[in-house]
């Protein structure tokens, strides 16, 4: 099965429409949407593009392929225009035998691991840095940010499939991979 994982659109429509240019080369199961989807922060510049008026009418028609948790700027006000559920701060995907803990990383994150079994994986964004990185018997996950990506790190997304992870830039180039092989090694 195939999931491809993204974080902190920040309102940003340039980068949404590149995102969902990559949602229909990829061909999911579903988009997991790890939070801050239209606001773009006190913390942050505004994001090039920064409409969020627009990521809204790109995202709505999508709904039914959407799995999404809240973000730290995600709101009440942005749930009454977006046609899909954003404010459960975690769901639980099971794809290939895994179990995936997924989460914006405000609350729970690398630091602070919520209550998982040996062996799940926890996903998460909020740092807008990537990270594949094994934390006690957890391996935690971070697609970087499609809009505001920080540390030199690309503006992209990630993809499980069959097992095997792919990091990848908005274009689709592949800039991080790991096997289902080298994964399993990994939490050994």
């Amino acid at each position: 099965m195939k999931l491809m994982i993204a974080s902190d659109i920040h309102g940003s429509a340039v980068f949404c429409h590149q995102l969902l240019e990559a949602f229909d080369r990829e061909h999911p199961w579903r988009l997991l949407l790890l939070g801050d989807i239209l606001y773009h922060g006190p913390r942050n510049d505004l994001p090039e593009g920064y409409a969020p008026k627009e990521v809204i009418a790109m995202l709505n028609p999508l709904a039914p392929s959407l799995l999404c948790v809240r973000g730290n700027c995600d709101t009440e006000v942005d749930q009454m225009v977006l046609s899909f559920p954003i404010l459960s701060d975690s769901c639980l995907v099971s794809l290939d035998g895994a179990t995936l803990f997924a989460t914006h990383g405000h609350h729970f994150g690398p630091e602070q691991l919520p209550p998982l079994a040996a062996g799940d994986i926890l996903v998460s964004g909020h740092t807008h840095v990537p990270l594949c990185q094994r934390v006690e018997n957890v391996l935690c996950l971070n697609p970087g940010s499609v809009s505001i990506p920080k540390e030199n790190s690309p503006r992209g997304y990630l993809v499980w499939e069959d097992g095997n992870l792919q990091w990848k830039t908005l274009d689709g180039t592949v800039w991080k991979s790991l096997s289902a092989e080298e994964r399993a090694a990994i939490m050994k």
